[in-house]
Protein backbone atom coordinates (compact mmCIF):
# COMPACT_ATOMS: atom_id res chain seq x y z
CA UNK A 1 0.00 0.00 0.00
CA UNK A 2 1.54 3.64 -1.42
CA UNK A 3 2.01 5.51 2.16
CA UNK A 4 0.60 8.40 0.30
CA UNK A 5 -2.29 6.84 0.29
CA UNK A 6 -3.00 4.93 2.70
CA UNK A 7 -5.84 5.47 5.47
CA UNK A 8 -4.84 7.35 9.06
CA UNK A 9 -5.75 4.44 10.79
CA UNK A 10 -3.48 2.25 8.64
CA UNK A 11 -0.74 5.13 9.42
CA UNK A 12 -1.14 5.45 12.89
CA UNK A 13 -2.22 1.81 15.11
CA UNK A 14 -2.69 2.70 19.05
CA UNK A 15 -0.26 0.58 21.05
CA UNK A 16 -1.60 -2.39 22.92
CA UNK A 17 -1.19 -3.44 26.48
CA UNK A 18 1.20 -5.90 26.16
CA UNK A 19 3.41 -3.63 24.35
CA UNK A 20 6.32 -2.26 26.82
CA UNK A 21 6.25 1.11 24.44
CA UNK A 22 2.50 1.57 25.75
CA UNK A 23 3.89 1.52 29.50
CA UNK A 24 7.01 4.09 28.59
CA UNK A 25 4.81 6.17 26.69
CA UNK A 26 2.44 6.34 29.61
CA UNK A 27 5.28 6.89 32.14
CA UNK A 28 6.94 9.83 29.51
CA UNK A 29 3.30 11.85 29.18
CA UNK A 30 2.72 11.24 33.15
CA UNK A 31 6.32 12.86 33.92
CA UNK A 32 5.19 15.64 31.91
CA UNK A 33 2.19 16.06 33.19
CA UNK A 34 4.23 16.20 37.06
CA UNK A 35 6.41 18.55 35.36
CA UNK A 36 4.55 21.06 33.80
CA UNK A 37 2.32 21.74 36.94
CA UNK A 38 5.41 22.21 39.40
CA UNK A 39 6.71 24.81 36.56
CA UNK A 40 3.26 26.50 37.08
CA UNK A 41 2.45 26.23 40.36
CA UNK A 42 4.95 28.49 40.88
CA UNK A 43 2.98 30.71 39.97
CA UNK A 44 -0.31 31.69 42.61
CA UNK A 45 -3.47 30.01 41.40
CA UNK A 46 -1.96 29.17 38.03
CA UNK A 47 -3.02 25.82 37.85
CA UNK A 48 -6.46 26.65 37.28
CA UNK A 49 -6.09 29.37 35.45
CA UNK A 50 -3.69 27.53 33.13
CA UNK A 51 -4.64 23.47 33.20
CA UNK A 52 -1.36 22.17 33.36
CA UNK A 53 -2.33 18.74 34.39
CA UNK A 54 -4.22 18.02 31.28
CA UNK A 55 -1.42 18.43 28.57
CA UNK A 56 0.49 15.79 27.98
CA UNK A 57 -3.52 13.67 28.49
CA UNK A 58 -4.30 15.26 25.62
CA UNK A 59 -1.38 14.31 23.62
CA UNK A 60 -0.81 10.96 25.14
CA UNK A 61 -4.22 10.07 23.89
CA UNK A 62 -4.23 11.88 20.46
CA UNK A 63 -0.86 10.03 19.74
CA UNK A 64 -0.65 6.55 21.32
CA UNK A 65 -4.48 5.95 21.39
CA UNK A 66 -7.64 5.88 24.00
CA UNK A 67 -5.94 3.13 26.45
CA UNK A 68 -2.52 5.91 26.76
CA UNK A 69 -5.17 8.59 27.40
CA UNK A 70 -7.27 7.20 29.95
CA UNK A 71 -4.22 5.47 31.79
CA UNK A 72 -1.77 8.75 31.77
CA UNK A 73 -5.12 10.62 33.06
CA UNK A 74 -5.80 7.93 35.48
CA UNK A 75 -2.10 8.11 36.87
CA UNK A 76 -1.07 11.42 36.23
CA UNK A 77 -3.62 13.24 39.22
CA UNK A 78 -3.06 9.91 41.25
CA UNK A 79 1.12 10.53 40.94
CA UNK A 80 0.86 14.06 41.36
CA UNK A 81 -1.45 14.05 44.23
CA UNK A 82 0.76 11.35 46.32
CA UNK A 83 4.69 12.94 45.23
CA UNK A 84 3.50 16.77 45.60
CA UNK A 85 0.11 17.22 47.06
CA UNK A 86 -1.33 19.04 44.10
CA UNK A 87 -4.26 18.68 44.18
CA UNK A 88 -5.39 18.39 46.92
CA UNK A 89 -7.18 14.94 48.07
CA UNK A 90 -11.01 16.49 47.63
CA UNK A 91 -9.85 17.47 44.15
CA UNK A 92 -8.00 14.36 42.85
CA UNK A 93 -10.44 12.19 41.97
CA UNK A 94 -12.57 14.50 40.22
CA UNK A 95 -9.39 15.90 37.94
CA UNK A 96 -8.56 12.34 37.81
CA UNK A 97 -11.98 11.40 35.82
CA UNK A 98 -11.80 15.08 33.69
CA UNK A 99 -8.33 14.25 32.90
CA UNK A 100 -9.25 10.46 31.60
CA UNK A 101 -12.48 11.88 29.59
CA UNK A 102 -9.89 14.03 27.82
CA UNK A 103 -7.57 11.53 27.12
CA UNK A 104 -10.40 9.16 25.92
CA UNK A 105 -11.78 11.70 23.52
CA UNK A 106 -8.42 12.38 22.16
CA UNK A 107 -7.78 8.78 21.32
CA UNK A 108 -10.80 8.52 19.78
CA UNK A 109 -10.18 12.03 17.19
CA UNK A 110 -6.71 10.39 17.47
CA UNK A 111 -7.64 7.14 15.48
CA UNK A 112 -9.28 9.49 12.68
CA UNK A 113 -6.83 11.72 11.86
CA UNK A 114 -3.28 11.32 13.92
CA UNK A 115 -1.68 14.47 11.85
CA UNK A 116 -4.55 16.96 13.43
CA UNK A 117 -5.46 20.06 12.50
CA UNK A 118 -5.84 23.07 14.64
CA UNK A 119 -9.91 23.14 14.18
CA UNK A 120 -9.62 19.19 15.10
CA UNK A 121 -7.77 20.14 18.71
CA UNK A 122 -9.93 23.02 19.31
CA UNK A 123 -13.15 20.84 18.79
CA UNK A 124 -11.76 17.70 21.41
CA UNK A 125 -10.91 20.26 24.00
CA UNK A 126 -14.07 21.97 23.77
CA UNK A 127 -16.12 19.42 23.87
CA UNK A 128 -13.77 18.21 26.92
CA UNK A 129 -14.62 21.69 28.47
CA UNK A 130 -18.54 21.81 28.06
CA UNK A 131 -18.64 17.97 29.43
CA UNK A 132 -16.71 18.89 32.61
CA UNK A 133 -19.32 22.28 32.84
CA UNK A 134 -22.13 20.11 32.94
CA UNK A 135 -22.39 18.97 36.70
CA UNK A 136 -21.45 22.47 37.65
CA UNK A 137 -23.87 24.10 35.32
CA UNK A 138 -26.44 21.92 36.79
CA UNK A 139 -25.56 22.60 40.19
CA UNK A 140 -24.68 26.68 39.78
CA UNK A 141 -26.09 27.13 36.95
CA UNK A 142 -24.69 28.39 33.35
CA UNK A 143 -23.64 31.64 34.56
CA UNK A 144 -21.42 29.71 37.22
CA UNK A 145 -20.09 27.02 34.18
CA UNK A 146 -19.35 30.22 31.99
CA UNK A 147 -17.38 32.19 34.60
CA UNK A 148 -15.49 28.95 35.24
CA UNK A 149 -14.83 28.74 31.78
CA UNK A 150 -13.52 32.35 31.26
CA UNK A 151 -10.87 31.50 34.50
CA UNK A 152 -9.88 27.99 32.43
CA UNK A 153 -10.15 29.96 28.91
CA UNK A 154 -6.04 30.56 29.14
CA UNK A 155 -5.22 27.31 29.48
CA UNK A 156 -7.95 26.24 27.05
CA UNK A 157 -5.95 28.15 24.77
CA UNK A 158 -2.37 26.47 25.60
CA UNK A 159 -4.17 23.04 25.14
CA UNK A 160 -5.09 24.00 21.49
CA UNK A 161 -2.10 25.73 20.46
CA UNK A 162 0.69 24.04 22.26
CA UNK A 163 -1.10 20.48 21.94
CA UNK A 164 -1.45 20.77 18.60
CA UNK A 165 1.81 22.18 17.81
CA UNK A 166 2.89 19.13 19.96
CA UNK A 167 0.64 16.56 18.34
CA UNK A 168 2.15 17.59 14.84
CA UNK A 169 5.72 17.42 15.68
CA UNK A 170 4.74 13.74 16.85
CA UNK A 171 2.51 12.60 14.26
CA UNK A 172 3.47 9.78 12.02
CA UNK A 173 4.61 10.83 8.47
CA UNK A 174 2.63 9.73 5.05
CA UNK A 175 5.83 9.39 3.80
CA UNK A 176 7.79 7.43 6.32
CA UNK A 177 6.78 4.11 4.84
Amino acid sequence: MNPQTASPAAIRRPLSLDDPKLYLAIAGMVLGNLLLPMAVHRIPDAGRVLLPLFFFTLVAGWRFGVKAGLLTGILSPLASHFLTGLPPAPAYLLLMGQSALLGALAGAAGARRPRPTLAQVMAVVLVHQALVALPLMAEAGARAAWLGFELRLPGVLLQILGGCALLRLLAPRPDAG
